[in-house]
């Protein structure tokens, strides 16, 4: 790593490679990495609640979801570059501001019964920075623990995510029992913790190091880029998909929880498994990975039977977190030091764009051959991967 260590020698706020993390800042870190993603979490059950209450339908949850994943898509390079100039924690502070505001917003149109135009155009500003926002804050990581820590701090990371989006649905759907607005204001409160708890890191200027140039989007990271929209679309077609998939095998659509279950604590597992090794994986254990998934998104798409196909989301979700972690850190390594959180963003975008593909995909065609475009998909850059790898540079 390079880079990293290039960066150290002159003085920046990178990590520094031998010293001991704080625990205690380390942990602000992680609940705040946690709760940056509760309204991503518990966002589609909460605006489902609140279109139901208001329209007497659950399909405006749907548009409130879908504003809030374009926007991010279309604010992530503008409002990344916006704090460059700027210490991370005080940018991701102010996003996360920005954000919550937007939040509080929406449930003051709620409980005023206001126009659902008005809260759709909300959702979008609350999403608009979601993806700058986990760009800096992967940053501020890499302030608070040593390149050998990371890949078990992203182990921890990982974890703690699946957990919240295993947790905060059934919360907001608790909630939202009560009142839809007590389950946005629980989701507003939740996701305005990172700008209370985050640590404080320097500026991102790296000294001695000119500014970088041009575009963030060279062939290496934008490779990992395909790879990690590829795995989110193989996961939202999972998880998006797990109702219809519950009724091709004659059961109850309740029974939608035997798939997206199963993936989850295998993606607690993987995180955990990564946290335990804390080391960063070669590229032949990464193109083991890719396969992996691509075989459990094989086995999904196959739907031979229910075992198997409970066997193939538990694969994808068992290399999900490794890779995720992966990405991260070769990202980390590949970025000019000035754009890591740029770069980072777009690893957070690109898994979002991975879900939108998903979902179109499940709207225009079948589960059959949606499940069957997006094993291509992923088979496809597994394929990529281990050309490059095999190339005479490697």
């Amino acid at each position: 790593m390079t880079s990293l260590t290039h960066a150290r020698a002159n003085g920046s706020d990178a990590p520094i490679a031998e010293s001991r993390p704080d625990l205690w800042l380390l942990i602000r870190w992680f609940i705040s990495s946690a709760t940056l993603n509760v309204p991503q979490a518990a966002g589609p059950v909460a605006f489902s609640l609140v279109a139901l209450s208001l329209t007497g339908e659950t399909s405006g949850g749907a548009a409130m979801i879908l504003a809030m994943t374009l926007a991010q898509v279309i604010g992530v390079i503008p409002i990344a570059r916006l704090g460059r100039n700027l210490p991370s924690a005080l940018f991701l502070k102010l996003l996360v501001a920005f954000r919550t505001l937007a939040l509080a917003s929406i449930a003051l149109c709620v409980a005023y019964e206001a126009s659902f135009v008005w809260l759709i155009l909300f959702a979008a500003f609350a999403g608009i920075v979601n993806g700058a926002a986990f760009g800096y804050l992967r940053s501020v990581l890499n302030h608070l623990a040593p390149v050998s820590r990371l890949p078990r701090a992203l182990g921890i990371a990982a974890t703690l995510n699946e957990l919240i989006f295993v947790l905060a649905p059934v919360v907001a759907s608790g909630l939202g029992t009560i009142s839809p607005v007590f389950a946005i204001l629980a989701l507003t409160v939740f996701s305005a913790i990172p700008a209370l708890l985050v640590p404080r890191t320097r500026s991102t200027h790296i000294d001695g190091v000119p500014p970088a140039d041009g575009s963030v989007l060279s062939p290496s990271i934008l490779l990992w880029l395909m790879c990690a929209a590829a795995g989110g679309s193989t996961v939202a077609a999972i998880e998006i998909g797990a109702v219809a998939l519950a009724l091709s095998f004659g059961y109850q659509p309740a029974l939608a929880i035997l798939f997206t279950v199963p993936l989850c604590l295998a993606s607690v597992v993987g995180g955990l498994w990564v946290s335990i090794r804390n080391r960063m994986a070669t590229r032949t254990i990464v193109l083991a990975q890719l396969t992996v998934m691509s075989l459990g998104s094989v086995l999904t798409a196959l739907q031979l039977s229910i075992e198997t196909t409970i066997l193939g989301a538990v694969l994808v979700g068992f290399v999900l977190a490794p890779l995720g972690t992966y990405y991260s850190l070769i990202l980390d390594t590949l970025a000019p030091p000035q754009k890591r959180p740029e770069v980072f963003a777009l690893l957070r975008t690109a898994n979002a764009l991975g879900v939108i593909f998903a979902s179109a995909v499940l709207t225009v065609v079948s589960l059959s051959m949606s499940l069957i475009v997006v094993t291509s998909l992923m088979a496809a850059v597994t394929l990529v991967v281990g050309v490059e790898a095999a190339s005479p540079s490697q």
